[in-house]
C-alpha cells in the first residue's frame, strides 16, 4: 500500500456556526453541504471532495493544553509565497486573531494560530520545491524566526 495525500481531517467542535466564522468565512474554506441533521458540514478547498468535516459536540471537553498524545496541529496552505502570507497575517489581525508564532522552516514559512476550540492551526507557503527535492533533508532544517 501507498498513501497518496491526506485527504481529510475531522474536528468535534463545540459551536458549528462558530467554528464556519473560522474555516469557512476567514480562512476561505467552500462549504460543501451539512449531515446529522444539520449539526456537522463538511468543507473543502476545491481541491477534493472535502478536505474538513466539523462535528459539533457542544460542551465536550476540548483538547488539554501542552504536550500530549494525539493531533498536534494541522496545516492548511495559502498561498504559493511569503506576499500571501503577509496577506493572510493581515486578514488574521484584522479579524483579531491571535498569532502564536512565526516560523522558517527551510522548506515552509508558517504562522502558528488557535481555532475556536483550541486546536492549533498552522498556515504556510512553501519555499521552491527544489529545495526539498534536491535536499531531502532540507525538511529537518533548524527552525528560524520569521519576520513579515
Amino acid at each position: 500500500m501507498k498513501a497518496h495525500y491526506l485527504g481529510h481531517v475531522v474536528f468535534y467542535v463545540k459551536d458549528l456556526q462558530r467554528s464556519l466564522a473560522f474555516y469557512r468565512d476567514l480562512l476561505g474554506f467552500q462549504e460543501v453541504g451539512r449531515v446529522f441533521n444539520g449539526t456537522a458540514a463538511a468543507l473543502t478547498s476545491g481541491r477534493t471532495h472535502h478536505e474538513l468535516l466539523l462535528i459539533q459536540v457542544g460542551d465536550a471537553p476540548g483538547p488539554p493544553a501542552g504536550r500530549r498524545r494525539g493531533l498536534y496541529h494541522i496545516g492548511i496552505k495559502v498561498g504559493d509565497s511569503l506576499e500571501e502570507l503577509r496577506a493572510a497575517k493581515k486578514d488574521l489581525d484584522r479579524a483579531g486573531v491571535t498569532i502564536d508564532g512565526m516560523s522558517d522552516h527551510t522548506v515552509s514559512q508558517s504562522l502558528y494560530l488557535r481555532d475556536p476550540d483550541g486546536n492549533e492551526v498552522e498556515l504556510y507557503v512553501d519555499t521552491d520545491e527544489s529545495v526539498w527535492k534536491n535536499n531531502p533533508g532540507a525538511v529537518l532544517a533548524p527552525i528560524k524566526p520569521l519576520q513579515l
